[in-house]
């Protein structure tokens, strides 16, 4: 990735979106020839000269002070994430590391292996950095089913949400997944930007999507910890679960877990679908509120009102 057009892109995207009233500085009459902040506004809030803060802007910010940062993020407003890639941004502006390819892992420890076993009645996986999903519970393979399977991973999200025409048709609000994982993907990169594999994948997606690139483009982040997501499965339909992010430190990786709400129809929904991955049959119907248990007429000399 290229540091400097990153770091140009970004704050001015920021910047941008801001107007005066939002910083608290007075409104001027005329027309504004830009949207949002000019710099010098932007450098007036930070606290230092507009000749420093263009340099800034021209994606120079090697050397630059933490509390001039934390000012700087404080002046566009930027949220946890933003914040964070803007630090990130930081650092790798200053020396380089001898090159190389990051190591991810590829694989799980038996022990969070078991743990995705012992998951029955959630759907779980685990991914990497990168979007690989590297194992998942058969729970999740039924709920995933045509997608996911053991013989399919690693699986790549990223690869899978904007290549595979799939994709839009199983996850039900496309467009907000979509953006979500192109900003973690955004967010990882200002993490890692010469993690070669990662920028390899980065390079696909904005080759082979418009989808994609257009998000790219955006230069948004965002931390991935919770999300109601709406699934389209075969056996019970669109159904409503919450995805959490658990991430196994020291590890690199994440455990996503998908749960219901207790009590919801996609709570029957999914004690449906366990039901069907452990016996591997179609469950019975649950008989209605209203149904009435027959009875056994009474035999010839019993008393119909026999209590």
């Amino acid at each position: 990735m290229e540091n400097s057009k990153d770091v140009r892109e970004f704050l001015m995207s920021r910047r941008s979106r801001i107007t005066p009233a939002q910083a608290g500085l007075p409104a001027y009459g005329g027309t504004r020839r830009v949207a949002g902040l000019k710099r010098e506004e932007v450098a007036m809030l930070t606290g230092v000269s507009t000749e420093y803060y263009a340099r800034l802007e021209r994606g120079n910010l090697r050397g630059v002070s933490e509390s001039v940062l934390e000012s700087l993020a404080g002046a566009l407003r930027l949220d946890e994430a933003e914040r964070a890639h803007l630090l990130d941004l930081a650092r790798a502006a200053g020396p380089a590391r001898a090159p190389g390819t990051r190591r991810v892992r590829a694989e799980l420890r038996p022990s969070v292996q078991r743990i995705l076993a012992g998951m029955t009645g959630t759907p779980a996986y685990v991914r990497n950095s990168r979007m690989d999903i590297l194992a998942a519970n058969s729970l999740c393979f039924a709920l995933y089913d045509g997608i996911l399977s053991p013989e399919t991973l690693p699986l790549n999200l990223a690869r899978f949400m904007f290549l595979d025409p799939r994709s839009q048709d199983f996850f039900l609000e496309w467009d907000t997944l979509a953006d979500d994982l192109a900003a973690a993907l955004r967010t990882e990169a200002g993490r890692n930007p010469r993690d070669r594999a990662l920028n390899s994948l980065i390079g696909d997606l904005a080759t082979g999507s418009t989808e994609f690139s257009t998000r790219w483009a955006r230069h948004n982040v965002r931390f991935h910890r919770s999300a109601t997501k709406t699934l389209h499965n075969p056996l019970v339909g669109d159904i409503e679960l919450t995805g959490d992010s658990l991430e196994l430190p020291g590890e690199d990786l994440t455990l996503i877990a998908y749960t219901a709400e207790p009590g919801s129809h996609a709570q029957e929904q999914l004690d449906f679908l366990t039901s069907w991955n452990i016996t591997g049959k179609r469950p019975a119907e649950p008989t209605p509120a209203n149904a009435h248990t027959p009875t056994t007429p009474p035999t010839e000399g019993e008393s119909q009102d026999r209590p």
